[in-house]
């Protein structure tokens, strides 16, 4: 392999480093080492040296940071890189096509490397086609089979568990629309039996739940709204504009929430006095019974 640098040439492209910036040894070494692409990285043996030199002859200085020298060109050695860079471009050149010669050197090894090992391979090959051999193959082929084999079951059975999930969230989806279904319901039965209480009580709260659910169920079962009687038909229309969703439990907090907000609207346009109050308390804590009962039951 012919030498990288020419006589002379390496100390120029030190000044040509330390003209870029201050350096210390090992850096320079590590930048060679890039600009020939990883292809050549000149030993310390060879760098420090001739920075010696460098600093020697007044080219060069340095100074001590962290315990490492580190080195910096000097005017003089400014003005010998510009006296010299005609020389400094040709040896860029010159890198470059080194670069080049070393890579097509190595790639010729590897392929010579590659053919040898190849011919290699093939004598070995040929030589020990023993009965061995034979049963090895056989027994990696027999093994291949069984891994094959077992792929195919194992993807079997993810196919079998994505059916059935399938079908236990299909289930799942119906049980909770049947689930919201009956909660809807039990509501309105209870609101239902609270508004004939309501209107059997008498007096202001009567006409409260009356004017509540008969207002709410008018359009839909053709109750008069205000009807107090406790014939009045059971308001199943009632809260019928809330869309049922596919969260049950949300549904049902929906459904109280216009409950109570009805009843409190009604309070608050006709008044409570503390005996009505007392009435409805009795009349809710009996629903609250009857729709947790009936919660539970559903379960």
């Amino acid at each position: 392999m012919p030498p990288v640098f020419a006589h002379g040439r390496l100390r120029l492209y030190l000044l040509k480093l330390l003209d870029e910036a201050p350096r210390h040894g090992y850096e320079v070494i590590r930048l060679l080492e890039e600009r020939f692409q990883g292809l050549y990285a000149p030993s310390a043996g060879t760098v420090y040296p001739r920075l010696a030199k460098l600093e020697t002859e007044g080219l060069v200085t340095h100074a001590t940071e962290g315990g490492r020298k580190v080195y910096s060109i000097t005017e003089a050695g400014r003005a010998e890189l510009a006296d010299r860079g005609g020389e400094l471009a040709d040896l860029e050149m010159e890198i470059r096509d080194s670069v080049s010669e070393l890579a097509a050197e190595i790639r010729a090894d590897v392929r010579g490397a590659a053919g040898d090992l190849r011919r290699e391979m093939r004598a070995a090959a040929s030589a020990s086609a023993t009965p061995v051999e034979d049963d090895s193959w056989k027994a990696a082929k027999e093994e291949l089979r069984k891994a094959k084999q077992e792929w195919k079951e194992q993807a079997r059975r993810a196919k079998d568990e994505s059916r059935r999930a399938r079908e236990e969230a299909q289930q799942a989806r119906h049980q909770a629309k049947e689930a919201q279904d009956r909660a809807r319901e039990e509501v309105q039965r209870i609101a239902s039996q609270l508004h004939e209480q309501f209107a059997k009580s008498g007096g202001v709260l009567g006409s409260l739940a009356g004017a509540w659910l008969g207002g709410s169920a008018n359009g839909s079962n053709g109750a008069a709204a205000g009807d107090t009687s406790p014939t009045a038909p059971a308001a199943y229309g009632w809260a019928d504009d809330l869309t049922p969703t596919d969260d049950p439990a949300r549904d049902l907090d929906r459904l109280l929430d216009r409950f109570r907000d009805d009843i409190r609207d009604a309070a608050r346009d006709h008044g409570v006095t503390p005996a009505q109050l007392a009435e409805a308390r009795a009349h809710l804590s009996a629903a609250a019974g009857r729709l947790t009962a009936a919660l539970r039951s559903a379960d």
